[in-house]
């Protein structure tokens, strides 16, 4: 398959996790892939496992958190060709296996400074790449969390509700411009980033699964590989769930 011949894919957080599998999903399918990550080690070494594979692929170091970084890191995407798909998949975990009355505020504003406001700005900035072409895809990674709340991640829950909300709200916006807006919401899919987490944390999370399993990075790609294809031209504002049954509605 071809899906993506001729279009340039930004992914944030691309260097790892879902953010890496889905770039490799597209890259294989013939996209041009721009990885923007902090970590300009790991994104290197993202970029050059694409490369060696045969496949188009550059990295820019972001913080999705400064406006400015964004602006920098789009403004160069642009001056290079554009791009047709962004998703931004970089987020943090922030405090969890916690009660809200211990979690720090600071705690707080860090994990929603990152998971809320970068996917505004990647979004803001993704929009002004592609309104003027009349034709985008932007996906954001929300989580069930984000609909559902997990008890200890009140920090992450919140945040990941903003999320959902901005792409309800910019999808509605943004319907009649050939750019569409859309999310998904992963129950626990295995990565470093959860490897992390507290492990009775993980258990919790994953004894809410009917299938009770993680979700697999390369089921998280494969959603979004399609939600990002011109295939769904009829989907925007919306948040898709990869929970393995835990929601059904």
């Amino acid at each position: 398959m071809n899906r993506f011949e001729n279009q340039t894919a930004v992914i944030t957080g691309g260097a790892s996790g879902i953010g890496y599998a889905v770039a490799e999903k597209l890259a294989g399918e013939g996209a041009k892939i721009w990885i923007l990550d902090r970590d300009a080690a790991l994104a290197e070494k993202a970029v050059e496992s694409l490369q060696q594979k045969g496949y188009s692929a550059s990295f820019i170091q972001t913080d999705i958190t400064e406006e400015a970084n964004v602006k920098s890191a789009f403004d160069k995407v642009v001056e290079t060709g554009g791009c047709t798909i962004v998703i931004n998949s970089a987020g943090v975990v922030g405090p969890n296996g916690i009660n809200t009355t211990e979690v720090n505020v600071a705690d707080f504003e860090k994990t929603c400074k990152i998971n809320l406001t970068g996917s505004f700005l990647v979004t803001q900035y993704a929009l002004k790449a592609m309104l003027p072409n009349k034709y985008g895809r932007i996906l954001l990674i929300a989580s069930i969390a984000g609909k559902e709340g997990n008890a200890g991640m009140a920090c992450y829950s919140a945040s990941k509700a903003g999320v959902i909300g901005l792409t309800k709200s910019v999808g509605k916006e943004y319907a009649e411009s050939g750019v569409t807006i859309n999310a998904i919401a992963p129950a626990t899919i295995m990565t470093a980033m959860v490897e992390k987490m507290e492990p009775h944390q993980i258990k919790y999370m994953t004894d809410k699964i009917p299938m009770k399993r993680c979700g697999q990075l390369e089921e998280a790609a494969n959603l979004i590989a399609w939600i990002v294809s011109k295939e769904a031209s009829f989907n925007t504002g919306f948040t898709f769930d990869l929970t393995g049954g835990r929601a059904v509605y």
